[in-house]
Formats: structure tokens, C-alpha cells, sequence
């Protein structure tokens, strides 16, 4: 038997007594996550792909906010996660703490809307960074 790396399980492992690591339950979550995702937009639009009754709002909030923003180009984690940024991201944000559940929940993000989520092009960003999932 295999594990999910490939390697061999050794034959002495003990499922019943293997240590739980919340870190790695967390992980395999944001994976799942990003697969089911990634599986929705292989058959969705992304632009016809509604995530909450307001997309529609949060994307105008978006370009008025950060009318820099270009959907196509790739995203400067660097410059999106400055503190200049930061406090950008977050002023956009709050907009929505009465308006939208877990507003202020992180969200995994493409850096470029032509690529799959590997580990060197997603960001994990803001929740409400989820408008520029949408283009």
C-alpha cells in the first residue's frame, strides 16, 4: 500500500493511534477546496459564476476602489499584500461586515486567471477578494 505522497506506508502503521494534526486537516481542506472550485469553473464561466447575491455590487465596489485592477493580468501578491494593500484590501472589506458571513474569511486566489492553482500562483487573500475571482 501507497500513501498520498507515493511513498510506501510502513508496515508497522497504526491508523487507530496516528497522531491528528489539525495544520494537516486544515490543509487537505483548502486543497479539497480549491479542487471542487477548479472543477466549477472548468464547467462555469467564471463570469457567469454567482458567489453571493451581490457579485455584481462587489465587482463595481472592486473597480472603483482599485480601478488599477486588470482581470486578465497576473496580481502582485507583493504590492496586494504591502501594507499600503493591506490597508486597501481591508477598507474594501469592512465594506461587507454586516453584509456578507465570514467577510473577513481568508480565500485561496489564482494570481492569474489563465493558470490552474498550484503552490508558486495562488495567493491566499481576503475574503472579499473573492469579487476578483469572478474575471
Amino acid at each position: 500500500m501507497e500513501s498520498m505522497s507515493g511513498a510506501p506506508v510502513p508496515k508497522d502503521f497504526n491508523a487507530e493511534e496516528a497522531i491528528n494534526m489539525e495544520e494537516v486537516r486544515t490543509e487537505w481542506s483548502i486543497v479539497q477546496h480549491m479542487q471542487t472550485y477548479w472543477s466549477i469553473l472548468e464547467k462555469v464561466k467564471g463570469s457567469t459564476l454567482r458567489l453571493t447575491k451581490m457579485d455584481d455590487d462587489i465587482y463595481e465596489h472592486l473597480t472603483t476602489d482599485f480601478p488599477e485592477f486588470d482581470p486578465a493580468a497576473t496580481i502582485d501578491e507583493d504590492e496586494m499584500k504591502s501594507k499600503t494593500g493591506k490597508e486597501r484590501w481591508r477598507k474594501f472589506m469592512m465594506a461587507y461586515d454586516k453584509t456578507i458571513e465570514d467577510y473577513n474569511f481568508g480565500t485561496m486566489v489564482r494570481n492569474n486567471p489563465k493558470v490552474e492553482y498550484e503552490e508558486d500562483t495562488t495567493i491566499f487573500g481576503e475574503s472579499s477578494s473573492h469579487a476578483i475571482l469572478r474575471y
